[in-house]
């Protein structure tokens, strides 16, 4: 549904405004034939991408659910939405890495060299599978990481401490005392579960653990950093203007970014700035995307706060060729040297895999 905007703004729309707000009418139909109704507010014309966003994104939530759980998919909802933050800050680092490709271009220069590179090179750990249902699996899969040589891995977990603590255990005994191993729960534990799974991590000399709570659950972040030994690594979702309220309370012992969450090239600069003053390291996180990643990579190699870059499943190297986020012999990545992201878009197999152009109608 769309009305005139002109009211708002008295007598007729200013240029540069939308013509028109948007609702979504959100209609939820159970199988004995009541309907419930909702509408949205997409006052900036994102009307279209807002409906289709409920189709895309919640209807497996709700589709085949007891309509009057509400509690229960409240909470797979609140889950999903951890993913959602491309809405907010990601679409401006989407916009951003593109911008500053485009800069680079235009001026011949590397985004890493505009920024001020200060390596050639950055270490990297591997991420491992999702899906690891035993210690057995866990400890083949570390030693798979580490002999494609890596310097660490990070696995992600949260099914809780009596299932996840074995497979910890036997990736530290197959990898020995000298290789990182990292933890990354996704919010997903309890406080309670939290402090136990922190406990056997600090036990075994884990480099980190990773968002054990909600990253805005800030109270029980310091008081989980204060009862472990083990570092905590967190404000993966929190957006920029959120960052220094965090890092003000102490709340992390090291902090995550990266230019699709943390608002782009110059979103990551300026977070990487303020945790660099206040003398806490930011770990750069992988975005599973491309371009993005590469870009990642430019930042990197201009500070002096990121130890390493996380690697991903090769599977995410898409559409480029001569991708840069492939380990060279010493087991490190090494940042391009062309104008802007300094990489060659592959067309063909891009044009093999694009479903839908979309294009901005200049004159709307």
């Amino acid at each position: 549904m769309a009305i005139d905007s002109a009211p708002w703004y008295g007598k007729s729309t200013p240029a540069g405004e939308q013509k028109s707000f948007q609702f979504p009418l959100l209609e939820i139909t159970s199988d004995s034939g009541i309907s419930g109704y909702s509408t949205g507010y997409c006052p900036l014309g994102q009307g279209r991408g807002a409906a289709q966003q409920l189709i895309d994104v919640y209807s497996r939530v709700l589709i085949g659910r007891d309509p009057t759980g509400i509690e229960a998919i409240w909470q797979d909802m609140r889950r999903m939405n951890r993913h959602l933050y491309a809405l907010s800050d990601a679409s401006t680092g989407q916009i951003d890495v593109a911008l500053w490709d485009l800069k680079g271009k235009a001026l011949g220069s590397s985004i890493g060299t505009l920024l001020g590179r200060t390596r050639d090179s950055v270490g990297a750990y591997g991420t491992g599978s999702y899906f690891l249902e035993s210690p057995e699996e866990t400890a083949r899969e570390a030693l798979l990481i580490r002999d494609r040589g890596y310097s660490g891995a990070k696995f992600n977990m949260f099914q809780g401490p009596a299932i996840d603590i074995p497979k910890l255990e036997a990736a530290r005994d197959a990898v020995g005392p000298d290789f990182s191993l990292m933890l990354d729960a996704s919010n997903h534990l309890s406080y309670a579960d939290a402090l136990t799974t922190g406990r056997a991590l600090g036990r075994l000399d884990f480099d980190w653990f990773e968002e054990p709570l909600y990253d805005r659950q800030l109270g029980q972040l310091l008081e989980l950093r204060k009862a472990l030994d083990v570092p905590i690594l967190g404000a993966e979702t929190v957006s920029l203007m959120e960052l220094a309220d965090a890092m003000t309370r102490s709340t992390f012992d090291l902090v995550r970014g990266d230019v699709y969450i943390k608002a782009g090239v110059t979103g990551l600069v300026k977070a990487i700035g303020m945790t660099d003053l206040l003398g806490v390291g930011l770990e750069i996180h992988a975005c599973a995307s491309p371009l993005l990643d590469i870009a990642n990579l430019h930042v990197a190699c201009a500070t002096a706060t990121t130890d390493r870059l996380e690697v991903h499943h090769e599977m995410f190297r898409f559409g480029v060729l001569d991708n840069p986020m492939v380990l060279d012999s010493e087991g490190r990545l090494t940042c391009p040297d062309g104008p802007g992201l300094g990489v060659e878009m592959g067309w063909d197999w891009i044009d093999d895999h694009t479903v839908e152009l979309v294009i901005a109608d200049p004159l709307a």
